[in-house]
């Protein structure tokens, strides 16, 4: 197995895994007039909640992955500065909220082995 550097690891999951759950977050946050077709149901909204809870688990693996492999202003640092800014400027205005969801959930699922193999 490669080596990677503890950082790489920590930025990469922790990025998908608070973009999915911000997505998640926006899309819960919209009027019900604005929301797509699928969130507009109870189902549509209770796999959207699944979605952003499971990708906020995702970070909360990763936060603490962080914590125990990187100095600790590293990962406090990104969660309230790093994350949300790149999560706001760039995956929100090139993807959006539904395909944000969609892409950056499934990232953090793929992320959750690499953080177990890793710690």
């Amino acid at each position: 197995m490669p080596s990677i550097d503890p950082i790489i690891i920590f930025i990469v999951t922790g990025m998908v895994s608070m973009s999915g759950a911000l997505c998640a977050g926006g899309i819960n946050k919209l009027a019900d007039e604005d929301k797509p077709a699928f969130a507009s149901t109870r189902e549509g909204m209770t796999k959207i909640v699944l979605a952003g809870n499971l990708a906020a688990i995702t970070f909360i693996f990763a936060a603490a992955y962080g914590f125990s492999h990187l100095d600790w202003w590293i990962p406090l640092l990104c969660m309230f500065v790093t994350f949300p800014v790149i999560h706001y400027v760039v995956v929100q205005q090139v993807l959006g909220d539904i395909k944000g969801l969609v892409i950056m959930t499934l990232l953090s699922v793929a992320s959750l082995p690499v953080l177990y193999l890793y710690w």
